[in-house]
């Protein structure tokens, strides 16, 4: 009994941890936590009502993924987001988010099929004139690629491509209002989720590579 209650504990410790690493890691990417924000654990505990135990764990992931950096005697911080990193973010990204296109289209369970589809018809009713809806289609944006790395069925590549999209999200985030067509941006998911519930690999990734090539032109015309 102690070893099942044991166990017990343990897997809501870990869910615990996965629910605080979520919810800092989104509020880092979406910049709510603005870049050099010392990070202070007992009030990200306190705001996600987890204990500090969760907080920890998730912070241990997010230094990794470089969204926060921990320094001798001063203490942990949000990651400033540096322009420069903008090029090798893209060369990543470049790559990679084609293939995840081509993987997804090929691999894609019906399951996958219908939550990428829902977040095409969200995309579709969304308006980015109302401040509201241009906040939500930043959201949108994420779910979208993270919903396609995940119909890669790849671990190894959609963790790849989650942390350079929260990393390239960063910087889109950080240069928006200078950003002459942001809806435009994100309404290019349409048709590559078209591509990719209809199962045709090579559309997709060509849509996926300009998606990325567009982003980047769009943002250092902005800067």
């Amino acid at each position: 009994m102690q070893q099942v209650a044991t166990e017990q504990a343990a897997g809501e410790e870990l869910s615990l941890a996965e629910r605080a690493y979520r919810a800092i890691r989104d509020r880092l990417v979406m910049l709510e936590i603005r870049p050099g924000t010392p990070i202070n654990e007992d009030q990200l505990g306190q705001s996600l009502g987890v204990g500090r135990t969760p907080v920890r764990e998730a912070l241990k992931r997010l230094q990794y993924e470089r969204l926060i950096a921990t320094y001798p005697r001063r203490g942990t911080f949000a990651t400033d987001v540096n322009i420069t990193d903008l090029a090798h973010i893209s060369e990543v990204r470049q790559e990679l988010e084609p293939l995840a296109a081509a993987q997804a289209a090929r691999r894609a369970t019906a399951a996958d099929r219908a939550t990428l589809t829902a977040l095409l018809r969200e995309l579709e009713s969304a308006d980015p004139r109302r401040p509201a809806d241009a906040a939500g289609l930043m959201h949108l944006d994420l779910q979208v690629h993270r919903a396609i790395y995940a119909a890669t069925h790849n671990p190894y590549l959609e963790d790849t491509l989650v942390r350079h999209d929260n990393l390239a999200t960063r910087i889109w985030c950080l240069f928006v209002d200078r950003l002459s067509d942001m809806a435009g941006h994100v309404e290019e998911h349409g048709p590559l989720i078209e591509a990719i519930v209809a199962g045709d690999p090579d559309k997709a990734a060509r849509l996926a590579r300009s998606h990325v090539e567009g982003f980047e032109r769009a943002v250092r015309d902005a800067i």
